[in-house]
């Protein structure tokens, strides 16, 4: 098993891409902290089903974006795994507005969960891996929109933009202490979150024409990838996003 004895923190992990990893996670041997802010019942179902598979997994209620509930939710994996291994940024939100009608309170908001709260829980779970002294893994879910465009949707856009220098920064920075930081940007996949895709057929339509291997994604894509990242095979990789949109990138206008 890839992640075997290792311990491993997803945030936003009750639901959709963070779920899938959380289960990646278990299935390869980690120990594994499902974090949630706003749907304890599905964490505890997550929590249940990772156990089914024979690993060990808690689940804590943290709001990313208040630096208290981030260091309660490194402490408490600590106190019941003993250590930390991986550290994945899945929590985020998004909410369309015209960029001349958002207001300030959106902004704020938006960019307290996505950027801000990523740094909060990238410096917190850094300063737990340096004390353990024997490296760690980083990882960000990021969107292809730290790249491209996409109008209604500037907070988020902005957000995923700094989270890119973010991590090649801290990569940097990280390196001599053997953690690796990376992101992985997804394109269209298929969660809760865009559920009503199905039921508009033109919009469906329209957005399977800008992907050029023809089908949305699904969670399991991003966390295979998360996976391989946290896993030992990927120890010489640091400092990079990688996409997983089916060639998206290659092919789309600015959606």
């Amino acid at each position: 098993m890839q992640l075997e004895n290792k311990v491993a923190i997803v945030t936003g992990s009750s639901l959709g891409i963070g779920k899938a990893i959380a289960m990646a996670f278990g299935k390869e041997g980690a120990s594994v902290t499902v974090d949630y802010r706003s749907h304890p019942d599905e964490a505890k179902e997550a929590v249940q089903e990772i156990e089914k598979v024979g690993a060990r997994a808690i689940s804590v209620q943290a709001d990313v974006s208040k630096p208290e509930d981030i260091k309660s939710l490194i402490q408490k994996t600590v106190e019941e795994f003993g250590r930390l291994d991986i550290m994945v940024n899945n929590a985020g939100i998004e909410e369309k507005v015209p960029f001349l009608e958002t207001p300030l309170e959106l902004w704020e908001k938006v960019i307290s969960v996505n950027l801000t709260g990523v740094w909060l829980c990238c410096q917190e779970a850094a300063k737990q891996m340096v004390s353990q002294g024997d490296g760690g893994r980083i990882i960000n879910i990021s969107s292809i929109h730290e790249e491209i465009t996409m109008p209604t949707n500037a907070p988020y856009c902005a957000a995923k933009g700094g989270l890119k220098m973010l991590m090649r920064t801290i990569a940097v920075e990280l390196a001599p202490h053997g953690i690796t930081v990376n992101n992985i940007g997804p394109g269209a996949i298929e969660t809760p979150i865009n559920r009503n895709l199905k039921e508009n057929p033109e919009q469906m339509k329209e957005l399977l024409g800008e992907i050029p291997l023809g089908r949305i994604g699904q969670p399991e894509d991003v966390a295979s990838l998360a996976t391989f990242l946290a896993s030992d095979a990927a120890s010489y990789i640091t400092g990079s996003t990688y996409f997983v949109d089916g060639g998206m990138m290659r092919q789309s206008g600015s959606l």
